[in-house]
């Protein structure tokens, strides 16, 4: 059964309804509330304290007035809830989907929060968007990437970001851009953790295989947090495949990575579907051992040259946290926007009109930090116009190497060229 929020929740900071039959029209809230739902202990938990520094850039943009084009920037807090400003408080969903649904319906119940961000871990995004359906709570899933997400039929759902299967076709059209230049490209091996991001990401990269010709060698299911990766490894090595295409959270990609050093295997070339292979984490650890890998993007510092905003956030970003914007983080803080512009539209804390002012969004890529061509959602939620980039790790940095429109350096292929 579906519970109106307006049945669960009265009062509040969230309370913009009428009063029961007393007929006063109650105060626009002077703050609003948000809950953010991620990991902030266990394997993941830096991903966690990165989405807060990268709430608290949101929220400083937000609550404050700066001279940026970006959503919300020039007003101090919402001009639609007369200047309310927005919180954000963060629950640990522990990397358990279960520990997540919990942890969104304490948000919603007891924090009385207008909506809900998260998550990374998209298996833990699926039971935290069943839960704010059930509650007819907005949910931006602000860097899930799970195309099965916006098919579950849910109206309170919205993802700006690209999912795999765009992400995935991004990394073909490179593969075939690299083709026409004459550089051979014809094996392909899978390598993925089991949780729904890794299953649906090589299911994605299998069918677009099929479809341009690509012939997959090996596709190996690994256990996630898996605490040996020796005997997948040493499949890899003996497929020798043309292109390696791991999709792995951070402990696992740097694993992988050690553990191909360990038995001498040097891929011809490394395409990641982000995830760990965004993290600074994997980089410190593991980073001289992979010059040359390549992973699909939402962001790319090179944006900045075309778009102050891009080094004006992250140079805030960087005073929080002493480091720079990722794919990962850069989602999270125009995720928020995203959705703060959305209440700030609907002028309102109900559930229902946020939903409307949502999915009437229509925000320009010029007006984001990302190089996306705008952030309009479709009726299942997903914004369909955000673009992908891929980077390239040379150096010591990422370098956007694709699309053409967006590159700044021609790719290093193979990658130990």
């Amino acid at each position: 059964m579906i519970m109106n929020r307006r049945e669960i929740i009265v009062g509040g900071a969230s309370a913009a309804a009428l009063l029961g039959a007393t007929g006063v029209r109650a105060q626009q809230p002077s703050e609003v509330v948000i809950g953010a739902v991620y990991q902030m202990s266990g394997a993941s938990a830096q991903v966690g304290v990165d989405a807060q520094h990268a709430f608290d850039t949101a929220l400083d943009v937000i609550n404050n007035s700066y001279d940026l084009d970006l959503p919300l920037a020039k007003n101090a807090g919402l001009a639609g809830l007369n200047g309310a400003k927005v919180r954000v408080v963060i629950a640990d969903h522990q990397g358990d989907p279960q520990k997540g649904r919990a942890e969104a319906e304490r948000l919603i119940t007891r924090e009385k929060v207008a909506a809900l961000i998260g998550s990374y871990q998209s298996a833990v995004a699926v039971t935290i968007s069943q839960t704010a359906e059930r509650y007819q709570v907005p949910f931006l899933s602000a860097d899930n990437s799970s195309p099965s997400l916006n098919r579950q039929g849910l109206k309170f759902y919205f993802r700006p970001g690209a999912h795999d299967e765009m992400f995935s076709k991004a990394m073909f059209d490179f593969f075939d851009a690299l083709k026409q230049k004459s550089r051979k490209i014809e094996t392909l091996a899978l390598f993925h953790e089991d949780t729904i991001f890794g299953t649906d990401s090589a299911n994605a990269q299998q069918k677009l295989a099929d479809e341009r010709g690509y012939k997959i060698v090996t596709n190996i299911k690994y256990r996630a947090n898996s605490p040996s990766l020796t005997a997948e490894v040493q499949q890899l090595k003996s497929v020798d495949a043309d292109v390696l295409m791991p999709s792995s959270y951070t402990t696992d990609g740097i694993l992988l990575v050690k553990t191909m050093g360990e038995l001498g295997y040097r891929p011809k070339a490394m395409v990641a579907q982000d995830a760990g292979f965004s993290e600074k984490a994997l980089y410190d650890a593991v980073g001289d051992k992979i010059e040359g890998v390549i992973s699909r993007a939402s962001f790319s510092l090179d944006l900045a040259a075309k778009r102050p905003s891009v080094a004006k956030i992250n140079e805030m970003y960087k005073s929080r946290s002493g480091k720079d914007l990722n794919d990962l983080t850069s989602r999270e803080f125009m995720g928020l926007l995203v959705l703060a512009d959305g209440i700030d539209r609907a002028k309102s804390t109900d559930g229902e009109k946020i939903r409307e002012a949502l999915a009437a969004t229509d925000i320009p890529g010029e007006r984001t930090i990302m190089p996306w061509k705008r952030v309009k959602f479709g009726p299942d939620g997903q914004n369909l116009d955000a673009d992908p980039v891929l980077l390239q790790w040379v150096g010591g940095k990422f370098v956007t190497i694709f699309p053409a429109s967006a590159a700044i350096a021609e790719a290093k292929w193979p990658m130990n060229a």
